[in-house]
């Protein structure tokens, strides 16, 4: 008679109890931790080709125009697509300049006499803009001496400032200053002071006396032609805005009597076919993603995780079916952007260019913006696409990634209930086959001693 092994048969019977459920549940979460890493990726993918759109949608347009100064010391600028390419003169007469002024060895208050309540100092500025400043509360550490620091935080923190002044302490040549700097250009930012709401003494005075002025504020003079002669243009800022579509930045004033400088406006169409590349090289990226997430098994291999999802069919087909539209009438494959037989895009140069010979604003107009504040065109569509996928309250990535983690802990916790039934069958079994081992050891035993009576 072959003898029993207790912790064999045990094994094997609990194994066997519970290995049906053992597989279905090692199937469910094989296909729960494939869903849960495609969706992982297909929102990589999705985040990528997003990123790439409102890249485009922050440039001053998918077209690309070159601007530039004859002497680049005097000047830069930037063309947006609705800018007209061409030769425009420009004389630099003056930059504008923010006012700056100085307080030299303003003495420290001595204020333990002043009165309770507000003491205001009223900041104002040449455009009308003023704020007001309450010294009651500004010695901040309590020696009731009001320094330079303690006025210049209080000017900085006062409500009303918002960055129209900013004050600070310098040192310079053993004297200490305070300096106060015009947040605002030109010459409506010029600084004055109201003291009038402050007790007198040493301080009061000091303020209330003219500073040094470090910078004027000043107005900047800009002609379209030549000085004198042509526009003029008188601003608070540096920036130009007078050309359309161009923004030029002015540097350096020039001398009277000099001739303008030429600011060109050009196409550059490497830039643009260089943008229209960007997003086909983005699209091409997600489309194979999509396509790798929604392949059929072939040849033995198996399907990928959403090759039977209608959800991530209809995202693919959506995305696709928005590159066919036409967008103010024109179209992608007008602009030369074409797809292959796979769905991949591909752009011809030449027609692009030859197109926008023709329509210089179709390209901007056929892919738009995908910015939420303006979002029109191509773009604008995808992106409205996309968000129906990539919202993080209300996207079907989202919904779907909770769905997966709770399918996830629902297994988990199924895979813990079945360890323990196991557990609880193999003590049974080992239970069972021991005392049988037991009874058959004795019967072994008695056996043999029935033998040896024989003998």
């Amino acid at each position: 008679m072959a003898s029993i092994d207790p912790t064999t048969l045990a094994t094997n019977l609990a194994t066997a109890y519970t290995q049906s459920t053992r597989n279905l549940l090692a199937a469910q979460t094989k296909i729960a931790q494939a869903t849960s890493s495609a969706l992982s990726k297909l929102q990589s993918a999705l985040k990528s080709f997003d990123s790439a759109l409102d890249s485009l949608s922050g440039k001053k347009g998918v077209a690309a125009l070159g601007a530039s100064f004859a002497d680049s010391a005097y000047g830069s600028a930037e063309a947006r697509s609705t800018a007209v390419p061409g030769s425009y003169p420009i004389f630099v007469e003056r930059l504008a300049s923010n006012h700056q002024v100085a307080f030299e060895n303003l003495p420290p208050q001595d204020i333990s006499a002043w009165p309770s309540g507000p003491l205001n100092m009223t900041v104002n500025l040449a455009n009308g803009t003023n704020f007001v400043v309450n010294l009651a509360n500004a010695d901040s550490d309590g020696d009731k001496i009001l320094s330079q620091v303690e006025l210049a935080r209080a000017i900085n923190q006062a409500s009303g400032n918002g960055g129209n002044i900013s004050a600070q302490v310098l040192t310079v040549g053993g004297q200490s200053q305070l300096m106060l700097n015009s947040g605002v250009g030109g010459a409506g930012g010029k600084i004055s002071l109201d003291v009038s709401g402050i007790p007198a003494g040493n301080l009061r005075t000091a303020l209330g006396s003219t500073p040094k002025e470090l910078v004027a504020g000043q107005d900047a003079v800009v002609w379209l032609g030549a000085q004198n002669t042509g526009t003029r243009i008188q601003q608070g800022s540096n920036q130009l805005t007078a050309i359309p579509g161009v923004t030029v930045t002015l540097k350096k004033a020039q001398a009277n009597g000099d001739s303008p400088l030429n600011l060109t406006v050009s196409k550059d169409d490497s830039a643009t076919s260089a943008n229209v590349k960007t997003f086909i090289d983005a699209y091409n990226a997600l489309k194979k993603t999509l396509d790798d997430l929604t392949a059929p098994g072939k040849d033995g291999a198996a399907s990928a995780a959403f090759a039977s999802d209608a959800g991530v069919r209809s995202l693919r087909n959506r995305l696709n079916s928005v590159l066919r539209q036409e967008f103010g009438g024109s179209s992608l494959r007008e602009l030369g952007i074409t797809a292959d037989r796979n769905g991949q895009l591909s752009l011809d140069s030449k027609k692009l260019n030859a197109t926008l010979a023709k329509k210089p604003t179709a390209l901007d107009t056929v892919f738009g913006s995908s910015l939420k504040a303006n979002a029109s065109g191509l773009m604008g569509a995808m992106a409205g696409v996309m968000d129906l996928w990539t919202n993080s309250t209300t996207g079907q990535i989202q919904q779907r990634q909770t769905s997966v983690q709770a399918t996830q802990k629902a297994l988990t916790a199924r895979q813990t209930r079945l360890d323990a039934q196991y557990d609880q069958a193999y003590a049974r079994y080992l239970k069972q086959f021991t005392a049988l081992q037991q009874v058959q050891s004795r019967m072994s035993e008695t056996s043999s001693l029935f033998n040896a009576m024989g003998t």
